[in-house]
């Protein structure tokens, strides 16, 4: 029998080139939506700077008792890999780790879904997105053995990613 992962590789390159795609031409996505491919995003206010973005991210994660486990400066390594300056990719890493530990205690392979991710994403014209995967993917929902109570804080974590997004995007310090 194939594992859960094995049956959902397909999606995660399907989200993944999604993504990319979405990333390298913004101008014909709607400024807020969450995709048929579980991708969610959001079009950063052409006022708020990057730092700015970022910076009310990690503040409105904190209030949510989201914790930033990681910060990833994906472009600024391949910078300096290549001698090339290179648009922003920055993968911010959110979690809430009580949830996460309930969801692979329910079945290990969710763990591919953590920590939750956002990338802060600037495209050749200049235009920034965050870009995250739904959370609350058909994978997680139609898992037979999902308490309840549990389905509420997926949703809840989700809330306050979008939310955290939300606050990016317009900057709200």
């Amino acid at each position: 029998m194939h594992s859960l992962f094995t049956r959902l590789f397909p999606l995660f390159v399907l989200v993944a080139l999604s993504a990319s795609a979405s990333a390298a031409a913004p101008a014909k996505s709607t400024p807020q939506a969450a995709s048929a491919t579980g991708v969610y995003k959001i079009a950063i206010d052409p006022k708020v700077s990057l730092q700015e973005a970022a910076d009310s991210m990690r503040l409105r994660a904190n209030a949510h008792n989201l914790k930033l486990v990681a910060e990833l400066p994906l472009s600024k390594q391949v910078e300096a890999m290549t001698g090339e300056a290179q648009k922003t990719i920055t993968i911010f890493q959110f979690c809430d780790a009580v949830t996460a530990k309930k969801l692979i205690d329910l079945n290990l392979d969710f763990s591919v879904y953590m920590p939750c991710r956002i990338a802060l994403i600037e495209n050749e014209k200049g235009e920034a997105w965050l870009v995250m995967m739904d959370v609350n993917t058909a994978a997680i929902a139609n898992e037979k053995r999902l308490p309840k109570a549990l389905q509420e804080k997926i949703n809840e974590v989700r809330t306050a990613l979008i939310d955290v997004m939300k606050a990016g995007a317009a900057g709200d310090l």
